[in-house]
């Protein structure tokens, strides 16, 4: 059974699965499905309307968040804004506190918001990837799968796989320790370092580097597949690798 606290507000309509706990002077709209196991801390606010002024609030929209999952003090996540959708968080994420998930975002499994991290409407991020402190992402960007991404970053573009990013869409490197901690194969690890190389630092255009790559069957592993495959979608462009970015941009006028 479901512990609530006294001064918790849970709404009829709201389903809550089993273990779930919601502390102190939290609330739960009626739009959410909160799966086994899920930790609500105090003064959350979880199934909330969006921010979007069109928004219709009869509207029937949920929010969804997956079994184990801890969402810590101050955490909201906002409800979809089309009718029969959900915003979705996964199973065994952790919101750290202030962290805020808008409208129709989708956030994989085992994903870590840190303090104050901020997802904008319709963003995705991907399984085991961490967003620290301050970070804050741009409306219908990508993150993805095993991304490691600094705090105070401004995320505006997509990141792809496996890659770290700072600043401002800067990508710093490959997450080659994030995936040893996750047991990747050597083989893999190789292959996806190789196929980061490719893509960042053969010159061309990026999304048509990873699919020559990708179409000439170039790399074995399942992992380098998946990351050259993420060139293919999205509509934001992509984060930038450091070194390339400070070679494109113009130099200050000097006095």
């Amino acid at each position: 059974m479901p512990t609530i606290h006294p001064t918790a507000i849970v709404e009829s309509g709201a389903q809550l699965g089993a273990d779930v706990e919601v502390m102190a002077y939290a609330v739960v709209t009626k739009h959410c499905v909160l799966g086994d196991r899920v930790v609500v801390h105090p003064f959350c606010v979880i199934g909330g309307d969006p921010q979007y002024l069109k928004f219709d609030r009869a509207s029937a929209t949920g929010v969804r968040i997956g079994a184990g999952t801890v969402l810590r003090e101050h955490v909201t996540i906002n409800r979809s804004i089309y009718p029969g959708k959900a915003t979705v968080v996964g199973a065994n994420c952790f919101l750290m506190a202030a962290s805020h998930v808008a409208h129709d975002c989708e956030v994989a499994n085992h994903a870590v918001l840190a303090n104050a991290a901020l997802l904008a409407g319709h963003v995705s991020v991907g399984e085991h990837t961490f967003l620290g402190g301050g970070a804050a992402v741009h409306q219908f960007c990508r993150i993805g799968e095993s991304v490691m991404v600094a705090g105070h970053a401004s995320i505006t573009r997509d990141v792809p796989h496996f890659t770290m990013v700072a600043d401002r869409d800067d990508v710093i490197g490959f997450n080659a320790v994030g995936l040893r901690r996750r047991g990747f194969s050597r083989a893999a690890i190789a292959e996806l370092k190789s196929a980061f190389k490719d893509v960042y630092f053969t010159s061309g255009n990026i999304r048509e580097v990873a699919g020559q790559r990708l179409a000439a069957n170039a790399f074995e592993t399942p992992e380098a597949r998946r990351f050259l495959e993420f060139f293919a979608g999205g509509k934001r462009g992509f984060a930038r690798a450091r070194r390339e970015r400070r070679a494109d941009e113009p130099q200050a006028d000097q006095a």
